[in-house]
């Protein structure tokens, strides 16, 4: 073949099939520790998965919590391209949430989920196999009431009876079920393996030429992605999975390594999605930002690494020709080679530009606030980077903003470990706090500073700094989890200098406890 393969575009095959991006970053990744995000984040991030082209938006599990139904019902509301899915267990009270909350939606989607297999029939649900067939049915037909859409995931499908789960799918299909899920719910077959079975369930399911078979593969073994692309050659026509892999125990199938091995590989998959990939990078990196994780510079398609070359052999070749090292091209998932540096010069102009060119859209009004903190920014660096841009970009999360402010901050670190910190916070009904404390380093002390200054009782549990921009005045991101009453509380912060970063963390979590005591009050209160 003659192809230069670096610079394959995304042209459609004529005789390659659509598959499907079904994308649960919000719900089964989102639920996974260290991953969760607050209605903001995640209205913020279901704009950027919509920008990206995802099909198919699982926003969330109605049921399960007001703030989870509220997050559901907000994203249906603002997006009108993609489908917004909720999740639902097979009881008519889930479905009944699901379709309240899926209200608003331009297009939408109920997805219904009930074991499968032995272990679970028998050790979780005790239930028959007829029974699990009369309640998965009985719940689809619930759910056709309220929507033409909807999706039946037969939970633990890969260690269930090939036989009974044709014979489930069958029924699921026969009471209303428009796509049939047959999610690798542990993590636990093997590419030949699910191959084979996703083609036998295309032989022997009855009435599937008039569905979606999709898949839903978990990253127990290291084989999610090679699973979901071992499923899709057996007849998959839908995909589950998440940005960066995001979601239960070790992850789900990464969404941007499925997506560019079937781009970069159509010889072999003659498959292509809806997915724009110039937008991978930045939207893998907005994630990454919301959550306060950091992508693995080895991490493939988004990672540093994905496109750098160290080795003398390896920069020759590439400067001779791209694809003697280059499987894909850089800028086909976003990654811009250039790093413009801006400064206190720059104008709104080229801070918008250069925005955008990381993959963010910005309005009049946000941009006007962006602005002012860039300038802020300018005045205390030299020059402001794209890790720097981002970091500004997405900002802090609305919910966590007050009532408390920090006005001052003083740490210091002495000899055999210990450290000591004194703040001074503002509250938006005027009043003022002082408070000093004692710690195991500046970090705890701080925390414990501001705790006694709010009368919260706070236990550091994990933290993390990771630079996000250039040089020796890069701005730092402070991730901080803490315990509070049996809870582990999630903040973040960002500064150029680590301890007020630490510090502005400690404020997220505490004006999140205040806002979420404030609610209660204010419902006990409409109660009364």
């Amino acid at each position: 073949m003659n192809r230069d393969i670096a610079s394959t575009d995304n042209e459609t095959d004529v005789a390659a099939r659509r598959v499907l991006i079904f994308d649960t970053t919000l719900r089964d990744g989102e639920q996974s520790p260290g991953f969760s995000m607050s209605r903001a984040q995640k209205l913020r991030m279901a704009h950027a998965l919509e920008e990206l082209g995802v099909d198919i938006i699982e926003a969330g599990f109605p049921v399960a919590s007001e703030g989870d139904f509220d997050s559901v019902r907000s994203i249906a509301t603002e997006l009108h391209t993609a489908r917004i899915c909720g999740l639902a267990r097979a009881q008519m009270k889930d479905v009944e949430a699901c379709a309240r909350a899926l209200e608003p939606a331009a297009r939408s989607r109920i997805h219904i989920f009930l074991a499968t297999s032995p272990l679970h029939r028998e050790h979780k649900l005790g239930m028959s196999k007829q029974q699990v067939v009369d309640t998965a049915t009985a719940a689809i037909r619930r759910a056709r009431e309220f929507c033409e859409d909807v999706e039946f995931s037969a939970e633990d499908a890969i260690r269930t009876e090939p036989d009974y789960l044709a014979e489930v799918f069958g029924a699921a299909i026969a009471a209303g079920a428009r796509t049939v899920n047959a999610p690798d719910t542990v993590g636990y077959t093997t590419p030949g393996e699910i191959l084979e079975r996703f083609a036998w369930l295309r032989a022997n399911v009855r009435g599937i030429d008039g569905a979606v078979l999709s898949s839903h593969c978990h990253d127990d073994l290291g084989m999610g992605v090679a699973n979901s692309l071992a499923a899709i050659a057996g007849g998959a026509g839908q995909v589950e999975c998440t940005l960066l892999g995001i979601g239960e125990r070790a992850g789900n199938a990464s969404l941007e390594e499925i997506v560019m091995a079937l781009r970069t590989r159509r010889d072999l998959y003659h498959a292509t999605t809806g997915i724009r990939t110039e937008r991978l990078q930045p939207t893998a990196r907005l994630l990454a930002n919301l959550v306060g994780a950091t992508i693995p510079r080895n991490k493939a398609i988004v990672g540093e690494n994905a496109f750098a070359h160290e080795s003398g052999i390896h920069q020759h070749g590439v400067l001779k020709h791209r694809a003697t090292y280059e499987i894909m091209r850089p800028e086909d998932v976003g990654c811009a080679r250039s790093s413009l540096v801006l400064g206190k010069h720059s104008g709104r102009h080229a801070l918008r530009d250069r925005l955008g060119t990381l993959g963010y859209t910005l309005d009049e009004a946000a941009l006007d606030e962006v602005f002012a903190r860039f300038k802020a920014l300018c005045d205390r660096k030299k020059e402001v980077h794209d890790g720097d841009l981002e970091a500004l970009a997405v900002g802090r999360d609305p919910e966590a903003a007050g009532p408390w402010a920090l006005e001052h901050l003083h740490a210091a670190s002495h000899l055999g470990g210990s450290a000591s910190a004194s703040v001074r916070l503002r509250h938006e009904d005027g009043r003022r706090v002082s408070e000093a404390a004692i710690g195991d380093g500046p970090v705890d002390a701080v925390l414990r500073a501001v705790a006694r200054a709010v009368g919260c009782d706070l236990a550091l549990h994990e933290f993390s700094i990771r630079a996000l921009g250039e040089g020796g005045d890069a701005q730092g991101q402070a991730t901080l989890s803490a315990r509070h009453e049996g809870r582990d509380l999630a903040g973040r912060g960002v500064s150029t200098d680590i301890v007020e970063a630490a510090a502005l963390a400690v404020l997220e979590i505490v004006n999140r406890i205040e806002h979420s005591t404030q609610r209660v009050a204010t419902a006990l209160a409409a109660n009364h």
